[in-house]
């Protein structure tokens, strides 16, 4: 993580104009509104699946996998698409509409293959989007603040993680499994209009110049930028990043051992999760404010270490409430401050005409380091034992802590 290119665009900035503009506020809304359609449907997928379709847990494994990957692809590949101010917007608000149709549909479906299909389109809309959206506030935001849009943009998706799990639980009980696969359809359509709102903020700056850029990868300019060695630390963080549906499963789990039914426990178990999100979205907020006063390097390192100290809570095992909610809220903070790092990051790193592929290459990185940190914990999880798997994961949350911080010494050094 370098910040080689930050500080000249920092210091001419001589009278800073209005950060919260209609655009980032919409940018931010987008990321609440899909992200709490898309967990409507993912909180009841698995009933769906098995009891509904009477699909087996292999099939939701393989569809999730698959889908999880298919992001990561969509966004390197989109990246460069994204590059083109006109085709951004285009591609952002597509992406938002085609998640939306597709989540929605999926209530539609009647067989598991198809299911698969249509999870599979929502998120590779999902994933080509990300590259754009993250380009798009970029182009909107003004420089010195970019640390607090990019805080907002994550605290409305961890907001939507908390909302979306809540409403479906209370759906599913008013309406029904399926009835509530087609409501998740509502707030991916009002994603896709707030989402409208900063592509035409966009264009109306965009009127100020006339650049065009072209779809390309450009990797020996985003290697001159300084991406190579950004990447770096934030690759060693997502080797560590499991998914949190382990976390869920090793606090019902720890919870049913010690006395809980496994209703109530897997009751509790989301309930403490909700709060997880919830602390997400307030240090996301707060860490933006954070990363524009001092840059993105305490801040990224910081949420390394608190993810260390969530992962050892993890794996010491202590089944009471109190201690997992810690060690939730430990990774929920650092989720959030980690993330909104990386994204302020790259948009000072890049100039605009890169910033589509930047973003793509780093979301790229993000997902591939997901899948193995996930698939590696797991394994160990269940082969050696809970214990072992966190010990690992918090070995690269660690190194990334420390890699952050040498990489910054280094360039101090040689500045």
């Amino acid at each position: 993580m370098d910040e080689t290119n930050v500080e000249p665009a920092l210091r001419s900035t001589t009278a800073p104009r209005r950060w919260l503009t209609p655009g980032v506020g919409g940018v931010g809304a987008a990321s609440f509104f899909s992200d709490s359609g898309h967990e409507i449907a993912t909180a009841v997928l698995p009933s769906f699946l098995t009891s509904v379709l009477h699909g087996s847990a292999a099939a939701l494994g393989l569809i999730e996998g698959f889908a999880d990957a298919l992001t990561g692809i969509a966004k390197l590949f989109g990246g460069p698409l994204a590059n083109d101010p006109g085709r951004r917007r285009r591609l952002a608000t597509g992406g938002y509409l085609g998640t939306a149709l597709a989540t929605g549909a999926i209530g539609l479906a009647t067989a598991v293959w198809q299911v698969g299909v249509l999870r599979a389109a929502a998120w590779a809309s999902r994933g080509i989007r990300s590259p754009a959206r993250d380009a798009l506030l970029a182009s909107i935001a003004p420089p010195h603040a970019y640390g607090r849009a990019y805080g907002l943009e994550r605290a409305g998706d961890n907001l939507g993680a908390v909302v979306g799990p809540l409403l479906a639980g209370g759906l599913v009980a008013w309406i029904g499994v399926r009835p509530t696969i087609y409501v998740a359809f509502v707030p991916g359509i009002l994603a896709a209009l707030a989402i409208g709102v900063a592509a035409r903020e966009a264009r109306h700056r965009r009127a100020e110049d006339g650049s065009r850029a072209r779809p390309r990868f450009a990797w020996r300019a985003l290697h001159q930028a300084g991406v190579v060695r950004a990447l770096l630390p934030i690759a060693l963080f997502e080797f560590g990043n499991v998914a949190t549906t382990l976390l869920i499963l090793r606090a019902t789990q720890l919870l049913t051992a010690a006395g809980h039914g496994v209703a109530a426990a897997t009751s509790l178990a989301i309930v403490i999760y909700a709060a997880h999100n919830a602390f997400g979205s307030a240090v996301a907020l707060g860490g933006g404010r954070w990363v524009d006063r001092s840059g993105p390097v305490v801040p990224f390192a910081l949420g390394g270490v608190l993810y260390v100290l969530a992962y050892l809570g993890f794996a010491v095992g202590v089944g009471t409430w109190w201690w997992l909610l810690i060690s939730f809220t430990l990774a929920g903070s650092g989720i959030g401050l980690a993330e909104t790092a990386q994204s302020a990051l790259f948009a000072r790193l890049l100039p605009d005409h890169l910033r589509g592929s930047g973003f793509g290459l780093l979301g790229g990185v993000q997902a591939l380091g997901d899948i193995v940190a996930t698939a590696v914990v797991g394994v160990l999880y269940s082969v050696v034992s809970p214990a072992a798997g966190f010990a690992y994961a918090a070995g690269w949350m660690a190194a990334s802590a420390v890699a952050v911080i040498v990489s910054q010494q280094l360039r101090l050094r040689t500045s």
